[in-house]
């Protein structure tokens, strides 16, 4: 399955799988911002298929999820600010921004912008939580593989 795409093309399906967002992944993975190339990479069957490998090997929950609280935490307000500080903005220029973690914008009567973000904190706990959630789950299944050696090694030891 892997062994069918390019590197390039893996480096894609791994940028895609933590993010959720081709167009990104694709400039990331050095194959341009061009919206149509993402679009037909997701659509390669090789490609689709990494991916939902990558998904089912992450424990964690969604892979959607843990890409939005990732966004949240870690996503640049770059972009927030151009918005801000460029009064003559093309709807164009706007579609290509990304403003993720952009919970609010208000413009007052005075001119001035109020933009309000989403808590990084609060994203970072909830994917300390899914993190947390996943080692329990690795402990537990460690834990019960131990128990059932020990079962296995007593039954052994009393025939």
């Amino acid at each position: 399955m892997s062994d069918e795409l390019t590197a390039k093309e893996r480096l894609f399906c791994l940028y895609y799988h933590l993010d959720r967002n081709a167009r990104e992944a694709a400039e990331k993975s050095g194959f341009g911002s061009n919206p149509r190339k993402a679009l037909r990479l997701l659509r390669k069957e090789e490609v689709s298929d990494y991916i939902k490998k990558l998904d089912s090997e992450s424990k964690t929950c969604t892979p959607e999820v843990a890409a939005g609280y990732r966004r949240l935490a870690f996503g640049c307000a770059n972009d927030a600010v151009t918005l801000v500080l460029d009064p003559d903005i093309g709807r164009q220029e706007l579609s290509k921004l990304d403003l993720f973690n952009v919970a609010e914008i208000k413009r007052q009567k005075g001119g001035t912008v109020e933009i309000k973000f989403f808590d990084r904190l609060k994203a970072l706990e909830k994917l300390a939580e899914i993190g947390e959630d996943d080692r329990t789950q690795k402990t537990a299944t460690l834990y019960s593989a131990i128990e059932n050696s020990a079962k296995a090694l007593a039954e052994a030891c009393d025939d």
